[in-house]
């Protein structure tokens, strides 16, 4: 199950609708080993595409040397779906590559009259997919 808060959750969903019609991605960092996500990360998608999605490599390693000079590891990574459903496609199945991390999706496309969007998480461990239950906290 992915805990997060109220905060958390209002932050990821913003971006994703602030860069549609581009999906949105980024991370929220925790301390390393709790599983606790933290610290919001908005990254721009350098492909700035509706239908994918690239972190740009430099910005990445930044970010990489950063969560380990905090001693954080990335608990979420999260994008957006423009125009389809909430859940992981071949291309982000291929790219998980943080098995210990929470993938969460959120549509921007209104794709089952539940709302403008969908927010889901997911784990990826070797190109399987297990959706999870999503709990909103107010604070930990």
């Amino acid at each position: 199950m992915l805990t997060l808060t109220k905060a958390l959750y209002d932050q990821i969903v913003d971006h994703a609708r602030k860069d549609h019609p581009d999906e949105a991605c980024g991370m929220v960092a925790g301390p390393e080993g709790s599983g606790r996500p933290e610290r919001f990360i908005p990254m721009l998608n350098a492909a700035r595409s509706p239908t994918f999605y690239e972190f740009d490599s430099s910005d990445l390693l930044k970010l990489y040397r950063e969560l380990d000079d905090r001693d954080e590891e990335p608990v979420i990574i999260y994008h957006s779906h423009t125009a389809t459903e909430a859940y992981p496609s071949r291309t982000d199945i291929s790219y998980a590559n943080e098995p210990g991390a929470h993938y969460v999706l959120v549509s921007t496309a209104d794709t089952d009259d539940a709302g403008p969007f969908q927010f889901r998480s997911f784990r990826i461990v070797d190109g399987v997919v297990t959706e999870e239950d999503v709990e909103v906290v107010d604070a930990y």
